[in-house]
This record gives C-alpha cells, structure tokens and sequence, in this order.
C-alpha cells in the first residue's frame, strides 16, 4: 500500500474537495482519499490496480492538477 499527499492549489471550496474524493475514491484500489480545502492538498492511500500515473491522469481531466508530490 502507498499513500501520497499531492498539492492541488485549485482546491478552494467544499465542492473541490467533494468532487476530488468522489472522483479518486471510485478508482479502483483506492482506499481513502483526504482533500483538504485549508492546505490545498489531498492525501491518497492506493494499492494496485490504482497508480499515482493513473491518479495524477484523473484530477488532471477533472481539473484539479497535480503541483507536487510527497511519497509517505
């Protein structure tokens, strides 16, 4: 299992982080998905099937971009 903490400075409002957990959340391998509206970043914990390629992909088409990284 893996879990990364990605900053997303797009993230401005309860919407953002509803459409972030929702949309990351259906992945499959995916097993929680945090976004926080204060610090700007998501905290995502997957396992296979799911990638960070496949995750970055994702917020990317929802609109929500990946700036940085932290691999825990």
């Amino acid at each position: 299992m893996t879990t990364v903490i990605y900053s997303i400075p797009a993230i401005s409002c309860g919407h953002c982080t509803h459409t972030i957990e929702t949309e990351v959340g259906e992945l499959k391998g995916v097993q929680s998905v945090k976004a926080s509206i204060d610090t700007k970043k998501v905290e995502i914990t997957f396992d296979k099937p799911a990638s960070e390629d496949m995750i970055k992909a994702l917020l990317t088409e929802i609109n929500y971009p990946v700036e940085g990284v932290i691999i825990l």
